[in-house]
């Protein structure tokens, strides 16, 4: 009977030591503060987040997380309740937005201001249609979006580079690198005969210079003979004014008149006669070489083009 009233007795004091460590806990890890419920809505995917997990702003700890449901008032979007310290200063510009751990990848909600706050701000009012919280997408999520993007992309990216690596194309690669070689060596021969055909072409033009100079020699001695032919027959006109000349002695004036005519038919005339074939065959081959050089401008490197076969001879085609 003693042993049985011992072992009650331990019993009931193990249960009590139990109890009061119980209570010590919770009252060790009860929280003072005083909260303000808040809802979160939007569409955003809450993989990882978890009822009582933390709520941060701008990265210190303010609240948990009471409930995590789908939002009845909008179809698509997550209602996320949360409990925040009232010191929190959470006003009209507050926005939310799914945050990861470092290292254990736990989910948790980071609460920021989209305006800088200047002064005391306005709080929102609890668990009313103005209490709500903007859910927005955060880092991953939106960089889960582009990724799938970007995976498009690249598999776009990479059809398009299948078909323009297909054969048909890598053949037609090749011929325009052969074409290019051929071009290549088609201006390699050109430049060659090129550098063949310039010293020709230069003597070709030295010589029409020089024959052009030789004309211009010849008009210039013309011109000499002309002017001089001119100051004679001036002064021999002087000489028929002249008082006392051959206008007064008409009957001696004849015979000057002869000799006039004479020194005309036997100087002066056949120096006219050589000026003016000179200045004709001069400006005829003048023209022939305009003609030659606008008909066929390559003639300056290549020299003259072959005369086109008239009727009967070989070559000849009717227009």
């Amino acid at each position: 009977m003693e042993n049985k009233s011992h072992a009650l007795a331990a019993g009931l004091f193990v249960v009590f030591v139990t109890a009061l460590l119980i209570a010590l806990a919770v009252w060790l890890t009860r929280d003072t503060r005083q909260l303000r419920n808040y809802e979160l809505s939007g569409p955003v995917n809450l993989s990882g987040l978890q009822p009582q997990a933390s709520v941060r702003y701008q990265g210190v700890p303010v609240g948990k997380v009471t409930s995590i449901s789908l939002d009845s008032q909008t179809r698509g979007h997550v209602l996320v309740r949360i409990a925040v310290d009232d010191l929190a200063p959470i006003s009209a510009s507050t926005f939310a937005t799914l945050g990861y751990q470092g290292v254990t990848g736990l989910a948790f909600i980071q609460l920021d201001d989209s305006e800088p706050r200047n002064g005391a701000t306005t709080p929102l009012a609890q668990l009313s249609d103005n209490s709500r919280i903007p859910l927005k997408p955060g880092l991953v999520s939106k960089l889960t979006d582009r990724g799938e993007r970007v995976l498009g992309q690249l598999d776009e990216a990479s059809q398009r580079l299948t078909q323009l690596l297909s054969i048909q194309n890598q053949q037609t690669l090749m011929t325009t690198v052969d074409n290019f070689g051929k071009a290549a060596l088609e201006i390699q021969h050109l430049a060659a005969q090129t550098r063949t055909l310039l010293p020709e072409a230069a003597q070709g033009v030295r010589n029409s210079l020089a024959s052009l100079k030789a004309t211009s020699l010849r008009l210039g001695d013309s011109a000499d003979a002309a002017r001089t032919s001119a100051r004679a027959f001036q002064q021999l006109t002087e000489r028929m004014a002249a008082p006392g000349g051959a206008l007064d002695q008409l009957g001696q004036g004849s015979e000057v008149w002869v000799a006039t005519n004479h020194i005309l038919q036997s100087v002066t005339l056949p120096r006219l006669n050589l000026v003016a074939q000179d200045v004709a065959r001069s400006t005829r081959q003048l023209g022939e070489l305009v003609q030659t050089l606008r008909d066929a401008p390559q003639a300056l490197l290549l020299g003259a083009p072959a005369p086109v076969p008239g009727p009967g001879e070989p070559g000849f085609s009717v227009p």
